[in-house]
């Protein structure tokens, strides 16, 4: 088992990160340049790699990479890690998001329990414990948003919202009807979108009343990813169906829209 780091614009394969079992998270902090990235899996374990760096200590870049017998580029070198909480996850980490001043970690996993990390001390600095299973942790940031954006989770039948990553307060939970699996906030607008593991439909909520403002219908599968675009004009949905939808979420034409 392995995750790996690709060049977007070669597509050649930069590092490869060996793991034991499944990775079911990867993260790089949200710099330029990022140096470092952050994994976690089935394995229970939260690590972070230095990819400016091989095993040997030498660089991991593409020129490191050695020609194999059959001509093909070898497997770049490894990367070292460190991992970070030994033994504190007792389920398989599903998500994995880095704060703005790459000091912060929040993962979230089966074991129902969101924390947030310290990486200077390498230690829990906050944990809160939600009523299911993790679908989804994302942070929800707009172009023009000046705090730290709004750390939103899904777990069972309820969605919880937390002001950034760095107070660990929670501002709002609210309980659904139904299991919950994705959601995203647009914070100007005070609206949330869930996706649902149970029926195929996208919802559209108002943050402060919790009403139901629309459906959107199109998959034919659960919908495990749900997004807004920087600008807040547009949400996509992600579905075990293999499709990814674009929403419009604005009254006036945007793109092809009218």
């Amino acid at each position: 088992m392995c995750s790996r780091v690709w060049d977007t614009h070669t597509g050649e394969t930069l590092h490869t990160l060996q793991h034991a079992h499944i990775v079911r998270a990867v993260a790089f902090p949200s710099t330029p340049r990022p140096t470092v990235l952050a994994t976690g899996g089935a394995e229970k374990k939260l690590r972070v790699y230095d990819l400016t760096r091989s095993s040997s200590g030498s660089p991991s870049t593409p020129n490191a990479l050695s020609n194999g017998t059959n001509g093909d580029a070898a497997t770049p070198p490894a990367s070292p890690s460190y991992e970070i909480g030994p033994g504190i996850h007792q389920g398989t980490i599903k998500s994995i998001v880095w704060g703005a001043d790459s000091k912060t970690l929040v993962t979230a996993a089966d074991d129902r329990k969101i924390r947030w990390w310290d990486l200077r001390s390498r230690s829990v600095v906050g944990e809160y414990e939600v009523d299911g299973v993790v679908g989804s942790c994302e942070l929800n940031t707009l172009l023009n948003d000046t705090a730290n954006g709004v750390l939103s989770v899904a777990a069972g039948k309820s969605v919880y919202f937390f002001d950034g990553l760095m107070s660990r307060q929670l501002m709002k939970s609210v309980k659904m009807p139904y299991e919950v699996i994705s959601v995203a906030l647009h914070s100007e607008r005070r609206r949330f979108v869930t996706g649902g593991s149970s029926d195929t439909w996208v919802r559209v909520y108002d943050y402060d009343d919790t009403k139901e403002l629309d459906v959107s219908k199109g998959h034919h599968g659960p919908i495990w990813s749900t997004s807004f675009s920087p600008d807040g004009k547009l949400y996509a949905t992600g579905s075990e169906d293999g499709t990814i939808k674009l929403w419009k979420f604005c009254s006036d034409s945007y793109g092809l829209w009218r």
